[in-house]
């Protein structure tokens, strides 16, 4: 019994150290609202079948955070829980190259929340065509000294709804 209590106690300290220095590795990405965003992009661009950086993108946002998003083929608004978004991507990403740039920033913060307007550009080829627009709208909070997305909600650029110049590159 004490070889296994022993046993345990190692494995949760391995996992623990593990988890402790990944955390430091993504820990500047949460320190400002700059390096948030710009690591949010980087974690979903990549190469058709290349492993998506998901560990990262757990640790930008709070664990209740939710996505939204105007769903066309059931004329809604859908939410999904990050783990759903992770899994719709890798389902996408393995089929298809994608890489998504921010093109304008608008930031407002009040005390500890602060909401992001991003109008991003998806490319299909790392240095190809935009084939898609559209604004991603970003809620954040601070807390525990760092920042966290909480919610995220995109909409997509169509011949209906033109992104306004307001939120156009600048």
């Amino acid at each position: 019994m004490r070889q296994l209590l022993f046993c345990l106690t190692i494995i949760a300290t391995m996992t623990t150290n593990k988890l402790n220095a990944q955390n430091k590795s993504y820990e500047n990405d949460v320190q400002t609202i700059d390096a948030l965003i710009k690591a949010s992009y980087e974690v979903v661009s990549g190469e058709k079948g290349a492993k998506r950086q998901w560990e990262r993108d757990n640790y930008l946002h709070h664990p209740k955070a939710v996505y939204s998003y105007f769903d066309r083929e059931q004329k809604k608004q859908a939410t999904m829980k990050l783990q759903e978004f992770h899994k719709q991507t890798d389902e996408m990403v393995f089929g298809t190259a994608f890489y998504e740039n921010e093109v304008n920033r608008e930031v407002r913060v009040f005390s500890n929340i602060a909401h992001v307007w991003s109008t991003y550009e998806t490319r299909l080829e790392k240095d190809g065509k935009v084939e898609r627009r559209g604004i991603n709208s970003i809620q954040l909070i601070f807390e525990n000294h760092r920042w966290y997305i909480i919610s995220w909600t995109f909409s997509g650029e169509n011949d209906k709804n033109i992104i306004p110049k307001t939120f156009d590159r600048n």
